[in-house]
């Protein structure tokens, strides 16, 4: 069988050598986190190891990260009403959130449908100033008090927000700001500090972790949100559950290692990226790069072959070794309209064609040749059907 091509990290990343071996010799031990004997203490030193390795990651104090399952729980626990700061409640009444977010934000807060407002977004997807300051505005007038969620980087174009910014505005009415960070952890540098959200979610299985760890990171560790899952004492009170050690483990390896790599692997990736997106551009007049003049993560590229469905342009990749995605990769294997090109307004001929194609850690120059020789055999077929449709 000819060699595959992996464009598709935004899903998923293979793990990284460093992970790989965290994972198995935290396999090979035995002891519960929670227990006082040896065994005991040495799995709460392997998960506190790892805890000080992600907090390092995006710059937060390390008595801040509270290991989850997965990004979509650490979304979850994030986006609830209700919060402590030390033994004083923290309430926020409304959840303001950009029409671009991942489906774990968009459908997995703990607010009522009816305490949820969508924030608009401009042509190329960042949240527009104007809507989040007249909501802002006018919840503060009413005396609510808000959280806002919006992310680093979209998973389906790459798109950077204005964070920053937006944790400015939101800071001066007083409300608690969130970022999902998960596509953009690792990939390039993210200041948690920097950014000046009050909570942030980040998952291992992007950045070359294994799966099933991920973390919410809260930049005030007095700052707490009501548990999703009641019971024992793990993570400070704040997420009941034995911990998965291993994942936690490979996570915080691959965390020390996306960190010591990123500047170097994010210039060397757009590099990569660059380099497919000019070729395709230069032989296949007929794709349309999508977002290519806005800011976003160096390794994705969001491309459309107006007329031919998404699902079509995937499956035939696929079968000629290259895969890739058509927007996010947590919808059962369908390929739906995006929601996200929807929001930018993208003519629906267009959306309905877009792929997603996404480099990582272990992309190499080899990637793009392959993938270029795939596209050249597959794409002149695609366009003559469309043509005769």
């Amino acid at each position: 069988m000819n060699q595959r091509t992996y464009l598709d990290h935004n899903a998923t990343s293979p793990v990284r050598p460093e992970a790989r071996e965290a994972l198995l010799e935290a396999l090979d031990a035995t002891g519960n986190g929670s227990s006082v004997h040896g065994e005991g203490r040495a799995s709460r030193a392997t998960i506190d190891k790892a805890r000080g390795r992600v907090a390092a990651l995006v710059g937060a104090p390390a008595g801040g990260v509270m290991f989850t399952s997965c990004g979509t729980e650490a979304d979850t626990l994030a986006l609830t009403p209700d919060f402590h700061r030390g033994e004083t409640p923290v309430t926020c009444d409304v959840l303001l959130v950009s029409a671009v977010e991942h489906a774990a934000v968009l459908r997995g807060h703990r607010f009522p449908a009816e305490r949820v407002e969508i924030l608009p977004v401009d042509a190329r997807g960042r949240v527009r100033p104007d809507g989040l300051d007249a909501a802002l505005d006018r919840h503060t007038a009413a005396g609510r008090r808000a959280l806002v969620s919006v992310m680093v980087a979209n998973n389906e174009t790459g798109v950077l927000q204005p964070v920053a910014e937006v944790a400015r505005r939101a800071h001066a009415h007083g409300a608690l700001v969130h970022s999902d960070a998960v596509q953009a952890a690792g990939r390039m540098a993210v200041s948690m500090p920097a950014l000046g959200v009050d909570l942030m979610s980040i998952s291992a299985h992007k950045l070359g972790g294994a799966p099933g760890a991920g973390a919410l990171i809260v930049a005030d560790p007095d700052l707490r949100p009501a548990p999703v899952f009641a019971g024992g004492a793990q993570e400070r009170g704040r997420r009941a559950g034995s911990e998965n050690v291993p994942a936690i483990a490979a996570f915080g390896a691959a965390a020390l290692a996306a960190a010591a790599a990123v500047e170097v692997d994010a210039a060397r990736i757009n590099g990569l990226r660059a380099r497919l997106e000019d070729a395709l551009r230069c032989e296949f007049p007929e794709l349309v790069l999508l977002v290519g003049d806005v800011d976003r993560l160096p390794n994705t590229s969001c491309l459309a072959l107006p007329g031919v469905p998404a699902e079509t342009i995937v499956i035939a990749l696929d079968l000629a070794g290259v895969a890739v995605s058509a927007g996010a990769a947590c919808s059962s294997g369908k390929v739906a309209a995006s929601h996200v090109l929807g929001a930018m307004g993208v003519p629906e001929r267009i959306a309905r064609s877009a792929i997603r194609l996404s480099f990582g850690w272990s992309s190499g120059e080899e990637d793009v040749d392959r993938a270029l020789g795939v596209f050249r055999r597959v794409l002149p077929g695609l366009v003559r059907r469309r043509a005769a449709a």
